[in-house]
């Protein structure tokens, strides 16, 4: 089992043909509301994978939280974990698509009402998880916590940086994978990628977007790369990269191959609209990594 302790957000999704520049209006194509945070996004992708999942996290007494609630059961994830949160909204995301990217406002909601005393109680589950997921759209404190006792279990942590700004380098000693962006990892730990790769052998993983991801293994630098794609939507791409590497990891791939399997589910993810809405099956997976060792 996977336990993924992270935030559940409404995505609140716009589209437009061009980013408008400071002051401007512009005319957008398209205005939905999706499911996403990327706890909530990271454990969908695990549980389309096959994986069976627990979500700890919290929403609000909205409509959003009891229909982000349904849709984590619906994906066949345990939402048992999740509380409801009296007197707080539900976490959303702004997110604006133009020219096949995105850009994200967070407004974290009921997530920020996850409290250590609830990460106490899930202890037993935690317990008896292969890994736990977490990223950075909850308290700092809660994260902290959860760390700390999963150590104390001797439970391996996948952590997503993101957002990078929350991260602090003591978690390093808590962790077994740790998953930044480029960008991330400039800001947590400065521009010189190669020798803080070095200083993390087979634990930080650098994720390129369309190029791969990368990682040093002890010895060499090891990049795998990524495959070719017809992108629709970059939104969830990452949190399908993390949620394949748990499930490749707790399945017991190799790094390297863990990544490659990483890798193919974030290129089928961005291949359909929404964060969630092209996460891929094992299946599909399963044949874009058949396709690219014929070719």
């Amino acid at each position: 089992m996977i336990t993924v302790i992270g935030s559940v957000n409404m995505d609140i999704v716009v589209q437009t043909d061009n980013f408008p520049i400071q002051g401007e209006t512009v005319l957008g194509q398209l205005f939905t509301t999706v499911p996403g945070g990327k706890g909530a996004n990271q454990a969908v992708a695990a549980a389309r994978l096959g994986s069976k999942v627990q979500m700890v996290a919290s929403v609000g007494t909205d409509s959003f939280g009891k229909e982000l609630v349904e849709n984590l059961e619906k994906n066949a994830v345990n939402a048992n974990g999740v509380i409801i949160s009296d007197g707080t909204a539900t976490g959303i995301a702004n997110i604006l698509l133009s020219e096949g990217d995105n850009r994200i406002i967070v407004v974290p909601g009921a997530n920020h009402a996850l409290t250590l005393e609830h990460i106490e109680k899930m202890k037993e589950t935690i317990r008896q998880s292969k890994f736990v997921m977490m990223q950075l759209e909850i308290p700092i404190p809660v994260i902290e916590y959860s760390l700390k006792l999963c150590s104390e279990l001797n439970i391996p942590v996948l952590l997503n940086p993101a957002p990078a700004g929350g991260f602090q380098k003591e978690f390093m000693d808590y962790i077994a994978y740790l998953t930044p962006n480029e960008t991330e990892c400039e800001v947590i730990f400065g521009l010189d990628v190669e020798a803080v790769l070095e200083k993390y052998p087979n634990k930080l993983i650098v994720t390129l977007g369309s190029e791969g991801a990368r990682y040093f293994d002890g010895e060499k630098h090891v990049i795998v790369e990524g495959f070719k794609t017809d992108v629709v939507d970059t939104t969830g791409a990452g949190d399908t990269f993390n949620g394949a590497l748990a499930h490749a990891l707790a399945q017991g791939l190799d790094l390297e191959s863990a990544v490659q399997y990483a890798n193919a589910a974030a290129s089928l993810s961005v291949e359909k609209f929404g964060a969630q809405g092209g996460m891929p099956a094992h299946d599909d997976v399963k044949k874009r990594l058949e396709g690219a060792s014929k070719s």
